[in-house]
């Protein structure tokens, strides 16, 4: 949050002489996720704070051109679904995600003519994230340097390691409010379109048991295998869902001021 806030007073200073065309925002909201750990489109309980900062430069009454940075957290959780046997896999992440996306906002109305109007936006972002969980001693682990899924082991070849930089899509929709000559509130709805199925750490099938612990010691075969039951999944077995990707979402109220609103 201190950084997000200190994003935002950089913004104001770096706009505070030019043109009304310049705008800063600021948007307060909730994140939320939905890959291999989830069981819904929209659960609430991946749920949790995000915060956002753009700087926005007004092309005409219809196109803007938006410069945005993103500090958001993700979760999964198994023992939240409604399916026995995820139940009983037992597999959790959570990650903060840091972002930067550079968009074209379209208003569906002229802003000159109307108070309150409809946006969209789309174009192309830029992420990091982290995936962790907690063993059986509530130790915060790292997912990725224990290739839970064979990732980078020679044994198994096709599964490279992931990075965790990634692209992204980003789009969405808002509504905009005019509450003076200088200041707009905006609701918007915020989606990603990634690239990778690990944003969970979780993707494809469990490896050998034998051949993790050999590569990469015991608290990666702890992390990889939290069956409930505690019988150890075969080489292969299904552990996630290779054929659909991961993502992450976010929606919040929008603070938007208008530098130099007169123009002088």
């Amino acid at each position: 949050m201190k950084r997000i806030f200190f994003i935002g007073i950089l913004i104001v200073n770096i706009c505070h002489a030019q043109d009304h065309t310049f705008q800063g925002e600021i948007i307060a909201g909730v994140s939320g996720y939905n890959g291999d750990l989830t069981s819904k489109l929209i659960d609430t309980k991946t749920w949790h704070a995000a915060y956002g900062a753009n700087l926005r430069y007004q092309l005409n009454d219809y196109f803007a051109l938006r410069l945005g940075l993103l500090q958001a957290s993700v979760s999964g959780n198994d023992k939240y679904s409604s399916k026995p046997d995820f139940k009983n896999r037992n597999l959790s992440f959570q990650s903060n995600i840091f972002e930067s996306t550079l968009c074209m906002e379209i208003n569906i109305f002229s802003s000159e003519t109307y108070d309150l109007y409809p946006y969209v936006f789309f174009g192309v972002g830029y992420f990091h994230f982290n995936p962790y969980a907690y063993d059986s001693n509530s130790n915060k682990i790292y997912l990725r340097p224990l290739s839970t899924e064979g990732e980078g082991l020679a044994a198994y070849p096709a599964r490279k390691q992931y990075s965790l930089n990634q692209f992204c899509v980003p789009f969405g929709i808002g509504v905009k409010k005019k509450i003076s000559s200088d200041i707009d509130l905006a609701l918007e709805l915020n989606f990603r379109k990634l690239y990778t199925d690990y944003l969970d750490d979780v993707s494809k099938t469990y490896v050998n048991y034998g051949t993790l612990l050999e590569a990469k010691g015991s608290k990666a075969t702890e992390m990889a295998f939290r069956n409930l039951d505690g019988v150890i999944p075969r080489d292969g077995k299904i552990r996630g869902n290779p054929k659909k990707n991961d993502t992450y979402y976010y929606a919040g109220i929008k603070f938007i001021y208008y530098f130099n609103p007169g123009g002088n």
